[in-house]
């Protein structure tokens, strides 16, 4: 991609960046709605069969899925015109979502400020190191990375750490900040009472079988989205001051490209290359920004088969060389290389 300025693009979508108040509590209307009904229908078919609400509850998870891009709408300023509107969804849904508002908000606006930047990695994002740095690290670092970056662990074991562990604690990026720490107190306390409340009105059994279920899938399908849409071959990485924020977003995102349905239960996040360009831009006006500006055509389309391909396949080292994400068969062969090397320098020494 050729290099475009600011004031060239920025005109182009900024019509698009105005929120339409009744059409967001439309969304937000079809969404909670469905997800309670899902729930108490989960409630009601454990005396029948545990296979019909594992199914409900991996439906009701869908729309918490989609309740979660709400939130996140709301975490940039672009659902509802005014901030307190935005705050208090932000808030509320962050209760049902385990995902404190403001210390979500403070490490997410990061991740948009710092996408691609191989100097500023490791917040609010898929941690990646470079090929180089996987190479020297000692033994026990590339292990502890392999497991990290372990399909398995990331996408069953994560959704547990993630949401029902890590958000519980006011810990890393923005941590020291007093906004952050009352959010996560805050967000605890009214989770507290909400299982409370859950558990009183429906029982053990559906807290455990219905409850945990819907949070532990809407985690999955949420860490794969996210993987999915920054972790393909060709994403882009670059230092600074190289670094280029509309590379990052066209380059270093791709376009989801779902079915209609999904793309709907997911608040249209596969257009996940226009929100990085302009966050400020609502979630139902991304298809039209899609359709309409030439500028976004660009970034990289993936279907979900493609999806289901990137998130298993073996691409976690970014090769400065190539400038492709590589994987640890790559890495092994490196190695081999080298210390068949400094063998051989070492004999004629």
């Amino acid at each position: 991609m050729n290099k475009v300025e600011p004031k060239d693009w920025i005109p182009l979508i900024k019509p698009y960046a105005k929120p339409n108040t009744w059409r967001s509590l439309r969304q937000v209307a079809d969404t909670l709605l469905p997800l309670l009904g899902l729930f108490y229908l989960a409630h009601l078919s454990l005396n029948y069969s545990l296979l019909l609400t594992l199914a409900l509850d991996f439906a009701a998870a869908l729309f918490l899925v989609r309740l979660f891009i709400l939130q996140h709408d709301a975490g940039h300023g672009s659902f509802f015109p005014k901030k307190w509107m935005n705050d208090l969804l932000g808030f509320f849904t962050g209760v049902l979502t385990l995902v404190p508002y403001h210390h979500w908000q403070l490490s997410h606006a990061r991740h948009h400020a710092t996408s691609g930047n191989l100097d500023k990695r490791g917040v609010g994002d898929i941690y990646t190191m470079t090929l180089e740095e996987y190479l020297k690290a000692t033994p026990w670092q590339r292990f502890a990375y392999r497991v990290y970056r372990n399909p398995f662990v990331m996408f069953f074991i994560g959704p547990i750490y993630v949401f029902m562990l890590s958000y519980r604690l006011p810990l890393g990026y923005g941590s020291e900040k007093p906004s952050v720490r009352n959010s996560v107190a805050l967000t605890n306390l009214f989770l507290v009472l909400l299982l409370v409340g859950i558990y009183l009105a429906f029982g053990l059994k559906t807290l455990l079988l219905v409850y945990l279920p819907i949070q532990y899938f809407a985690g999955m399908v949420g860490i794969f989205l996210f993987y999915v849409q920054h972790q393909f071959e060709d994403a882009y990485w670059e230092h600074d001051p190289r670094w280029e924020y509309l590379k990052a977003a066209m380059e270093g995102s791709t376009y989801l490209k779902l079915p209609k349905v999904l793309q709907w239960l997911t608040g249209n996040i596969g257009f996940h290359h226009i929100h990085h360009l302009a966050p400020k831009i609502p979630n139902y006006h991304l298809p039209k920004v899609q359709e309409e500006v030439d500028l976004v055509k660009v970034a990289p389309t993936v279907t979900l088969k493609d999806a289901f391909k990137i998130a298993f396949a073996d691409m976690h080292l970014h090769d400065e060389e190539s400038r492709k994400l590589v994987g640890f068969k790559e890495a092994a062969r490196r190695l081999r290389e080298r210390k068949r090397l400094s063998g051989g320098s070492a004999a004629r020494r």
